[in-house]
């Protein structure tokens, strides 16, 4: 992938060190995704049109959208597909695609170019047994399904990822058989059908992302790796490209999961290494297409608001320098409602949104705006990585710091971006020393984003 060539300028406060441009940036292309499940499905046409509006105005072009099979068909809960339903024709009684038709729609008028993920759950009568709504799904039912979608959606969308998390029981069942991976080997024939159903509709020559896996296993989860080493058995598939989420845990971006079988944002390069090795294709690309920070108030697994903040940044970077990866999502704008019951029920969704439940922005909303990463990469020296979003252009931004000596923000450094709002810069490292962004949009509104310390990876 070619380097960027980054222009950055610097007028340096008198108590410091020097800021210097450091070496370009990694990736030339990678883009954001952000997904918002619970405004685009709370039937609020007010809100949903705000969230877009919202996600326009923090410069995200792209959202995901998961189509849920079993919701857009009227007849999920029989036992015998109704002969209302024409499989293949979107426009079928059978069918109810209204809330996707809006939220397409919504976005393409903004200009928001829409991942549709085709996934389960699915009808019963879509099931081997014809009882619950994951168990082997008939891949001939998907097939007609997918071509229908393609033919209401086809214009609207050139992007498509096959199932959500293929890899979990919530979306694709059995998981093992005789103690074996198992849901690779029906995930690869849906895949097939996914890729039959779009030639079918016109659609054979978009980008079709395979994967959407889980980060870690567990006994009831394949892991990730052993996932695409049976995935990619047999004849080569058309894959543009391997979908994955890597979460990761409390401790932070940097975690290493104690299985290699585990992939989440701090060890990529087991993904990229297994695809090298079993996929079939040359470096396929990565596209990170869920993921954030969970946070409190969840008291399990969340962090601290500062360190929400910070731990998305840093992971965003690492996705940044990583060349294999086209895309890194924003999983979610609000936190999943709390549930009634204890603590465990209560905050058993998502806390990973850059706003509360109720709506009331944290402090990662300001840190995905101005994302700033101060990376003690020597004992006496700090890069500083960040990004300007939305930036229209080349623009400047204002680099603050605050320490033992200097109580109040004192001007660092003003720095050029590049024409994609990144820049990257070195300076000297003081242990006391924290960072800050002030950006001034084209239309004067200026936006401070959230102190940051620097930190040195393991």
């Amino acid at each position: 992938m070619p380097r960027l060539r980054i222009p950055v300028l610097a007028t340096v406060g008198a108590a410091m060190a020097l800021i210097a441009p450091a070496t370009a940036l990694a990736s030339s292309s990678q883009y954001m995704i952000f997904e918002a499940p619970r405004e685009m499905a709370s039937g609020s046409d007010a809100l949903r049109q705000s969230t877009l509006n919202e996600i326009q105005a923090l410069g995200s072009k792209n959202i995901r959208v998961l189509l849920y099979w079993n919701s857009v068909v009227r007849s999920r809960n029989y036992k015998h597909r109704p002969k209302s339903l024409v499989e293949r024709d979107p426009n079928s009684a059978g069918y109810d695609f209204s809330r996707y038709d809006a939220i397409l729609k919504e976005a393409s008028d903004r200009g928001i170019n829409v991942m549709l993920t085709i996934t389960g759950p699915v009808p019963r009568w879509a099931t081997a047994e014809r009882t619950g709504h994951t168990y082997k799904p008939s891949r001939s039912s998907f097939e007609r399904f997918v071509e229908a979608v393609g033919k209401r959606y086809g214009a609207q969308v050139s992007t498509w990822s096959i199932w959500n998390e293929p890899n979990h029981p919530q979306f694709l069942t059995p998981q093992f058989v005789n103690g074996q991976p198992y849901s690779p080997l029906i995930y690869r024939s849906l895949y097939q059908a996914a890729l039959q159903g779009l030639g079918a509709s016109g659609n054979g020559t978009d980008r079709v992302l395979a994967g959407e896996t889980a980060p870690r296993g567990t006994p009831n989860v394949v892991a990730p790796i052993p996932f695409v080493r049976s995935f990619f058995r047999g004849k080569s598939l058309k894959v543009s490209g391997w979908a994955h989420h890597p979460y990761t845990t409390k401790a932070g971006p940097f975690f290493k999961p104690s299985s290699h079988d585990d992939v989440t944002i701090g060890v990529l390069s087991r993904l990229t290494r297994a695809l090298d090795r079993y996929s079939h294709h040359k470096r396929l690309g990565v596209y990170l297409t869920e993921f954030g920070i969970q946070s409190t108030p969840d008291p399990f697994v969340g962090v601290s608001l500062t360190k929400q903040a910070e731990y998305r940044s840093i992971s965003e970077r690492i996705a940044y320098r990583n060349p294999r990866v086209q895309a890194i999502s924003q999983y979610l704008m609000r936190d999943d409602r709390p549930l009634k019951g204890s603590a465990i029920i209560r905050y058993s969704g998502f806390e990973s949104g850059l706003r509360y439940s109720s709506g009331k922005e944290k402090l990662s909303y300001k840190g995905f705006r101005l994302p700033l990463v101060a990376d003690r990469t020597t004992a006496s020296k700090v890069v500083l990585w960040g990004l300007v979003r939305p930036a229209g252009g080349t623009t400047s931004v204002a680099i603050q710091y605050r320490d033992s000596k200097h109580k109040s923000w004192t001007a660092l450094a003003t720095l050029t971006t590049d024409p994609r709002g990144y820049f990257k810069a070195t300076t000297s490292y003081g242990s006391t020393r924290v960072y800050r962004m002030v950006w001034t949009a084209p239309d004067g509104t200026t936006y401070t984003g959230p102190t940051t310390h620097a930190y040195r990876a393991p």
